[in-house]
């Protein structure tokens, strides 16, 4: 049987918690990791209506977008919904589990899924993300390199953008005198030793650091390995808010947004000043992205969809850009069949359900 563990261990090989923002909480919220799994139900949000969804549907395991425990709870009486959807759950043993910002900021996450829908090519994140990323030097007998190195690859080292297994190799003495007590694999106690050694770099992001020491640990012949990590301030191109790409064929601003309409499935669009030039380069940015209005701009995009804008912002348009506010939950509902594609790709031996309640708190008249 397939356990909840095994779909968490599947979503967060996709987007480590580690991306999650610092006010998230993606994981798992409700539930034993230790249980097996009857169906899967996928959601955008987690109301009562959902776990009600879950039920009937025999579903012990809701995978959603948004965590339903956003702030700490510090009672469970079911004076709010947020309460009562968890004692529902609860009551039920329906394990809830949310992959909020961290499948926002991998780049084939929420804001490649718009992309997607729109038909963009050339995508790139928006904004990548800096202090993600460590170096690894280390230090091998030349006949254990490759050995070593494809060890550490395994672990999940050696990733540079669209390029793997990755490193530099640089070949020098190693001196060493095993003293009392060692075991080592070359020389003698006592006696000093000078060994062909290859010096070897690699990149790796930095919260597999410690499975890839341990990697290095097992693969390396020598009983004490020297090595030394250190924090990267480079920015991965694969990790970070938006992103932004370009059409096939430029449209006129009012085609375009026609085509966001057809695309996306809304009723309405707000937006700023529809300017007279052609529309080729789009940034995109899933829920509330009002903060990467500048990153637009400097990429030279002509056009920002996102949602949440509130009425003074959209003055920071200033006649360079088009904003496009199309919704929180417009912009996000496509999650769910991002969550289904991963999952169905993996897992084939219980059912995967798309919800079909309808969670946007907002009606248009």
């Amino acid at each position: 049987m397939t356990r909840i563990k095994d779909i968490i261990q599947h979503l967060e090989s996709i987007a480590p918690l580690a991306y999650q923002e610092s006010y998230d909480n993606s994981g798992l919220l409700t539930g034993n990791a230790k249980d097996d799994v009857t169906a899967v139900l996928i959601s955008l949000d987690v109301t009562e209506q959902v776990v009600e969804e879950a039920i009937e549907l025999g579903a012990n395991l809701i995978v959603a977008h948004h965590p339903i425990i956003f702030k700490g709870l510090k009672s469970l009486t079911g004076k709010n919904y947020v309460e009562r959807t968890v004692i529902k759950a609860l009551k039920n043993d329906i394990a809830i589990y949310a992959i909020h910002t961290n499948l926002d900021n991998v780049h084939n996450g929420v804001n490649k899924k718009i992309c997607d829908k729109l038909g963009l090519v050339n995508t790139k994140i928006l904004a990548p993300k800096s202090a993600v990323l460590s170096k690894l030097v280390t230090f091998i007998p030349v006949n254990a390199v490759d050995k070593v190195k494809d060890a550490m690859f395994n672990a999940g080292s050696g990733g540079i953008g669209n390029y793997s297994e990755c490193s530099f190799t640089v070949v020098g003495d190693g001196e060493f005198k095993p003293d009392e007590g060692s075991n080592p694999t070359i020389g003698r106690t006592g006696m000093r030793e000078k060994v062909a050694e290859a010096r070897v770099e690699i990149v790796l992001p930095s919260y597999l650091a410690n499975a890839v020491i341990n990697s290095l640990k097992n693969a390396h012949p020598y009983e004490e390995v020297a090595y030394y990590l250190s924090s990267l301030d480079n920015k991965n191109q694969q990790v970070g808010s938006g992103m932004i790409g370009e059409l096939n064929t430029q449209l006129s601003g009012l085609d375009f947004m026609h085509y966001l309409k057809d695309k996306m499935a809304l009723n309405v669009v707000k937006h700023t000043q529809i300017l007279d030039k052609k529309i080729k380069k789009v940034a995109v940015c899933g829920g509330s992205g009002s903060f990467l209005l500048p990153a637009a701009k400097s990429k030279g995009a002509d056009i920002f969809i996102t949602s949440d804008y509130k009425y003074h912002e959209f003055f920071d348009a200033d006649g360079d850009i088009i904003i496009t506010d199309i919704g929180h939950y417009e912009s996000e509902v496509y999650t769910k069949d991002l969550i289904y594609d991963i999952l169905s790709e993996k897992f084939s031996k219980f059912a995967l359900n798309l919800s079909k309640t309808v969670t946007n708190p907002i009606s248009y008249l």
